[in-house]
């Protein structure tokens, strides 16, 4: 899952009055506040809505824990599209590029939540949430996958195959990266000090964890080259990772660094944006 990473956590705070999870998470990133620049009306209920669709949908017995959906989708990737190679005999080199690409994404996600794993996961969800995480996400991701191996999409792709394939691969061994090294950042600064992380892999892109992943799931896209992962992915992006990091900024405009922090830095791609 494209998953917001530090946006809930385990503990409900004391918070001022519309206050989204998103919002209440950065208090764990500093140590001194002032008064925060609200997030704007429909980004504040969006974010509500989304913390109640993962978490606690129609209610109920809480019987798993949202790291044991997003863990069992990551680690089931590599063998489900194995299986799909011989299913359907397809051993073409975009197929075993993509087994590749998105199932070693897959036990990447394992290694990480291993070593140092994301608290934002470690909540018990109703039966709900945990159902609609999965198929009204994660399961979507699978279908890249099945799109490319049925034969269902027959990309032409742009550039010739073994020019595209470097890019795909490129976008994706950097997007983990990236993606890796600002959460292990983020994960052991925390650890040893509270405040607003503004150095290292935070240096100049505030949000670099959301960056690593649209990278990632960008490359599967265009491995794919079908419209389907483009709606799903627009989706995701718009409606889920968007809405988070302007609930996380307006959470961070709290604290006394957050002025000069915003202006040395960018949202996501510098210097575009």
């Amino acid at each position: 899952m494209s998953e917001p990473h530090d946006e809930l956590r385990l503990a409900r705070p004391q918070e001022e009055p519309g206050m989204t999870p998103w919002q209440r998470a950065t208090d764990r990133e500093s140590g001194e506040a002032s008064r925060p620049i609200p997030a704007p009306a429909w980004a504040a209920a969006m974010g509500r809505f989304t913390a109640y669709a993962i978490s606690d949908l129609g209610g109920g017995p809480r019987p798993w824990k949202l790291a044991w959906v997003i863990n069992f989708q990551k680690t089931g990737t590599f063998p489900l599209l194995g299986f799909l190679i011989a299913w359907y005999h397809n051993t073409s080199t975009a197929a075993w590029i993509y087994l590749a690409m998105h199932g070693s994404y897959g036990l990447v996600w394992m290694l990480k939540d291993l070593a140092f794993p994301d608290p934002s996961w470690q909540r018990r969800v109703t039966i709900a949430s945990g159902l609609f995480v999965f198929f009204g996400v994660l399961v979507w991701y699978w279908a890249f996958g099945w799109l490319l191996i049925s034969g269902t999409s027959r990309p032409v792709y742009p550039l010739p195959d073994y020019a595209w394939f470097c890019l795909c691969v490129s976008l994706c061994i950097l997007g983990s990266v990236i993606m890796i090294a600002a959460d292990a950042q983020k994960y052991f600064t925390l650890r040893i000090r509270r405040g607003l992380i503004t150095d290292g892999m935070h240096r100049y892109i505030r949000h670099p964890n959301y960056l690593g992943e649209i990278m990632i799931y960008g490359s599967f896209a265009l491995m794919v080259w079908h419209w389907l992962p483009v709606v799903v992915l627009a989706c995701v992006w718009s409606g889920v990772f968007a809405v988070n990091m302007i609930n996380k900024e307006a959470s961070m405009s709290r604290y006394p660094e957050w002025a000069e922090y915003k202006r040395r830095s960018w949202w996501l791609l510098p210097p575009i944006w």
